[in-house]
């Protein structure tokens, strides 16, 4: 038991704290970066817990797959986060006032939350041995918490878009492909015949 304690102590600290440099860190990359250590912490601690499944999909899917195709987005972008943070001066009492609402219905919900008295005998009973534990996850997760499911996958959709606009930039002397209009060429437009003289370049006849 100490062990697991220490271990425990161990992964939440490190959870937490990576967590918090995530944003507190000033270079995205690094950033992105502690976004990894907070994964795999997390997955240790669901390896603690028994749930190895969401601990591979910890490591496979976020860590392989998000978090680092967040890195070479970041990177590859080369956004000027310097002109992104000018002007946030002037959203900062709507967001003050946005995030002292979340804060009081925190409190709220906080102070009348009441456990039932079902809940811990529920929480703490033993999977049975013929479900495996990737199949429970899929039952509590498409039986009764299907609707939160979808909700979360909404908002998930939500943000990429969101942030597929806010990092798309169109840039004035960049050449970019007309498909309608390559398709309608034909070869009078296409191909253009120049009779050279002897002697002379194509500057003048062209």
């Amino acid at each position: 038991m100490i062990v697991a304690a220490l271990f425990f102590y161990l992964f939440a600290g490190l959870c937490v704290a990576s967590a918090f440099m995530v944003i507190a860190a000033k270079n995205p990359v690094h950033s992105v970066l502690y976004l990894i250590l907070a994964f795999v912490n997390a997955a240790g601690l669901f390896v603690m817990m028994g749930a190895e499944f969401l601990a591979m999909i910890l490591i496979v899917v976020y860590v392989g797959a998000v978090a680092v195709l967040f890195l070479f987005v970041v990177m590859m972008l080369d956004v000027d986060f310097a002109e992104l943070k000018q002007g946030s001066l002037q959203y900062l009492p709507g967001g003050l006032l946005i995030g002292g609402i979340f804060l009081a219905e925190l409190f709220l919900v906080v102070g009348a939350w009441v456990i039932g008295p079902g809940v811990p005998q529920a929480i703490t009973s033993p999977i049975p041995a013929a479900i495996s534990n990737t199949a429970a996850i899929g039952l509590v997760l498409y039986t009764r918490y299907v609707y939160f499911f979808q909700a979360a996958g909404m908002i998930l959709l939500v943000a990429m878009v969101g942030a597929i606009v806010l990092t798309l930039r169109h840039k004035e002397r960049v050449r970019r492909q007309d498909v309608s209009e390559q398709v309608a060429r034909n070869p009078k437009t296409s191909i253009e015949i120049i009779k050279v003289r002897p002697g002379q370049g194509l500057g003048s006849n062209s």
